[in-house]
């Protein structure tokens, strides 16, 4: 579990997040969304890291990351793991190296059994036939399903996934979606996406936060969401005419 108290984040005289409260569970796919300019993506990166928060608390399982020294957050962070919007693979290592990079690093193993793991997390994501190609020769789609495997290499407690659907079609985007979701549960992870998809916020919302204006303004489930009365989120949910109808029809049915 994650939980932020209280989270404040201004760049010189500008406030981007203000007194963020909010819990993130394991084994759930918790979504972080919200209009272009709202914050989430430095909500992220304050979890994660990249910035320290000017004031509050980010908490993983009770330990503050904020008040760790540097070797307790490298510690840590060998317990996250990350995918990247761009996937972010190495052009220069085939898949198999690709999903080896972090056992590479981090890991004690010896050569035959970081093959071995990297083998079984490419099983996984239904790619062990890719092993021996490059980024460039396979899909946008096995791409994304590669930055898995790589992040699930080092059996993480937290997985953040930084825009997964970007760029891809909305078949790939729900494969991408099943495999998250299902990841989460298998392994019981602390999953944080940071999305624009709705359809992965209908999907596999199981605890969605709705970032306005650097603010909280709600959270709740993908059953929730439909009935909200939040103008804000219904105004950025409900942009689109049929998600307008299928709201409509649930409200009519209840």
């Amino acid at each position: 579990m994650i939980e932020i108290k209280n989270l404040c984040k201004s760049f010189e005289d500008k406030e981007v997040l203000h007194n963020i409260s909010a819990v993130f569970e394991n084994g759930k796919t918790n979504l972080i969304i919200g209009q272009s300019g709202s914050g989430k993506t430095v909500l992220m990166k304050n979890l994660v890291g990249l910035l320290d928060p000017t004031s509050g608390e980010v908490l993983y399982d009770g330990r503050d990351f904020v008040s760790m020294s540097k070797r307790e957050k490298v510690l840590l962070r060998r317990e996250m793991g990350m995918i990247f919007q761009g996937a972010a693979l190495f052009d220069s290592l085939t898949v198999l190296e690709n999903v080896m990079f972090p056992l590479d690093m981090f890991s004690t193993m010896n050569y035959r059994d970081r093959v071995k793991r990297a083998q079984e997390c490419l099983d996984r994501v239904n790619l062990t036939e890719a092993e021996k190609k490059f980024p460039g020769e396979i899909s946008g789609g096995m791409q994304k399903r590669v930055a898995i495997a790589r992040a699930i290499a080092l059996n993480p407690q937290y997985l953040f996934c930084d825009e997964p659907n970007s760029g891809l079609d909305p078949k790939t985007s729900l494969v991408i979606d099943e495999l998250l979701s299902s990841i989460t549960k298998e392994y019981n992870t602390t999953t944080i996406i940071n999305t624009h998809d709705m359809n992965s916020v209908m999907g596999i919302g199981e605890n969605i936060l709705f970032i306005y204006e650097g603010h909280k303004d709600w959270q709740g489930n993908s059953s929730e969401i439909m009935r909200s009365t939040n103008k804000h989120l219904t105004d950025f949910i409900f942009a689109s005419d049929l998600l307008k109808e299928m709201r409509t029809a649930v409200n009519e049915k209840s």
